[in-house]
């Protein structure tokens, strides 16, 4: 235990910062470190073929005796996506609330995690122990339900994190944000306030989630006479509410379609955060039995992420739902900055088919705008501001705004991933950086395809694989067969005959000076092959494919 540690509160964020997605931070103070969330990211455009992209915690795993556990604050993807996988190497409880829980434990179940997970469900109010920290549950609104901040109490001072959060004086369901407790807890004295930055860049307030519950109303009213299919995010639960009840009010009846949509309604249904009228929801087969005038849809899909039910249902690819001419198609989200193009897409193909697409009203965001962002500093009075979730440009957003309350510049952190902040009662400053970074998640392949794997990729993605194969005696290494050239993503080959047999001509000659030599060996065969290829190839094309040779012996 190295000494000069002692009495200061470490804050590591170990991902999330610089990007939306893949939040977890660790707080440390001597022996015991508490694990913020532990969220995924979705793939870059030049991350072919990856499906997940989870942080790297070898921080966490080199002090594995200090974990004390994971806190989450809420049940979206960015904060819980990675828990099955990092938990494999970190296996310590989860604390947090119940409807964030339910959605972990179906987490948690996929991956044969259930049994071997400890975990904890705490009420807004609560407060648990873990080594030197207690940690307390507050209160807060957000886009899905049982969202909290947490007040993180250590030897060093008192750090407010909110969490995703707005503030929503009427929500849809349970009560409005604490802000009294935000208020007591600032009267006693806050170190640092960690605030999401994600609409730090809005002025004024966002609106409350009813306000959606009665533009839907609006919509169902204008349009009786159609089927109305509704895209939003699964996890949503409140904005599911409202449509479930614009439904019940105009006589119509709900499917519920897209596997993640379907988890997270019948987990909160069992939780009683979802309130159905009986004989609303009915099963996709029993559709048939309605006119298309009584029905309506829930589906994912609303970022245009091509699996997804709404893009199948665009591409004419769904099993059982086929968009007709006379449909009404409402987007209830926000394309998440990079999607544009793909939500855009879908929308194009919809509206290509007839139907009716609304995608401007029908949303409100989950965060926090500037008035609201002022409230919360004005109320947790912190003496440090490190703002957090968001790119840096939502960073340098809020960290204005927290100048503009009167924080001095110097204690205002604007931190990356990795970064140590270290914090006493008189001082903030960044001392080390540890090692972070991203794991790649691929099928059942979690971190097996690195960087190379993913430049090979992009190579063949973007000019394609050329391979000869050709068959040598062995020992004297005559050329019994070949050199057979194959290419797929290249040329075209039934229209490129005459390059091929020029490419074969050309490797002939190259086999040949090779062969004759005294000492052939296959390497310098090989690369003998690559280096005539490739420049054969590129004199003619102006191409670079992958070229891989194959010797066999016989």
């Amino acid at each position: 235990m190295r000494k000069e540690n002692t009495g200061k509160l470490r804050i590591i964020p170990l991902g999330g910062l610089e990007q939306i997605g893949m939040n977890i931070t660790a707080f440390e103070y001597e022996d015991s470190i508490i694990v913020l969330d532990c969220g995924l990211a979705f793939p870059e455009d030049d991350m072919l073929g990856i499906d997940l992209v989870i942080p790297d915690v070898t921080y966490l795993k080199d002090h594995i005796e200090k974990v004390k556990g994971f806190v989450i604050t809420h049940g979206h993807e960015d904060h819980i996506g990675a828990l099955p996988y990092v938990l494999k190497d970190i296996n310590v409880p989860i604390y947090t609330t119940k409807l964030t829980m339910g959605i972990i434990d179906n987490k948690l179940k996929e991956h044969n995690l259930l049994r071997t997970t400890k975990r904890k469900i705490v009420r807004h109010g609560q407060s648990i122990n873990l080594g030197q920290f207690r940690i307390e549950f507050i209160k807060t609104n957000h886009s899905i339900q049982d969202a909290s901040a947490l007040a993180i109490y250590s030897p060093a001072g008192t750090v407010v994190h909110t969490g995703d959060f707005k503030v929503d004086y009427t929500p849809v369901f349970g009560d409005a944000i604490d802000l009294q407790r935000f208020a007591e807890i600032g009267k006693k004295g806050v170190l640092a306030l960690m605030s999401d930055s994600t609409n730090a860049e809005r002025k004024g307030f966002t609106q409350s989630e009813r306000t959606v519950g009665i533009t839907f109303d609006h919509i169902f009213a204008e349009h009786q006479n159609t089927r109305i299919i509704i895209a939003t995010f699964a996890s949503n639960v409140d904005r599911v509410q409202q449509i479930i009840n614009s439904a019940y009010k105009y006589g119509r009846k709900v499917v519920v379609e897209g596997r993640s949509m379907v988890n997270i309604i019948s987990t909160a249904s069992e939780l009683g955060y979802l309130n159905v009228p009986a004989k609303t929801l009915i099963d996709i087969d029993e559709m048939r039995n309605y006119p298309p005038e009584k029905m309506v849809l829930i589906t994912t899909g609303s970022q245009g992420e091509s699996m997804a039910a709404l893009s199948r249902m665009a591409a004419d690819v769904h099993r059982k739902v086929t968009i007709q001419p006379n449909d009404t198609i409402i987007f209830s989200s926000n394309p998440i900055p990079g999607n544009e193009k793909s939500v855009s897409r879908v929308i194009n193909e919809l509206s290509a088919k007839g139907a009716k697409v609304i995608f401007q009203e029908a949303h409100v965001s989950g965060h926090a705008c500037q008035e609201e962002l002022k409230l919360i500093y004005s109320l947790v009075k912190p003496k440090y501001a490190i703002p957090v979730h968001g790119e840096y440009r939502h960073l340098k957003a809020n960290s204005e705004i927290a100048l503009a309350l009167g924080i001095p510049r110097e204690n205002v952190f604007i931190i990356q991933s990795g970064d140590v902040l270290e914090l006493t009662e008189e001082s903030a400053k960044l001392v080390d950086k540890v090692h972070t970074g991203t794991i790649l998640v691929d099928g059942l392949g979690v971190g097996d395809v690195g960087n190379i794997v993913l430049r090979d990729r992009q190579h063949l993605a973007e000019d394609g694989i050329i391979i000869v194969v050709l068959t040598l005696e062995r020992g004297t290494n005559r050329l019994l067969a070949g050199p057979d050239i194959v290419s797929r993503g290249f040329v075209y080959v039934r229209e490129s005959e005459g390059l091929m047999e020029e490419a074969r001509h050309v490797i002939s000659e190259s086999l040949d000076r090779c062969l004759s030599g005294r000492r052939a060996d296959w390497n310098r065969i090989k690369v003998a092959i690559r280096d005539t290829m490739n420049d054969f190839i590129w004199k003619k094309t102006k191409r670079r494919p992958m070229i891989i040779p194959i010797i066999m012996d016989v």
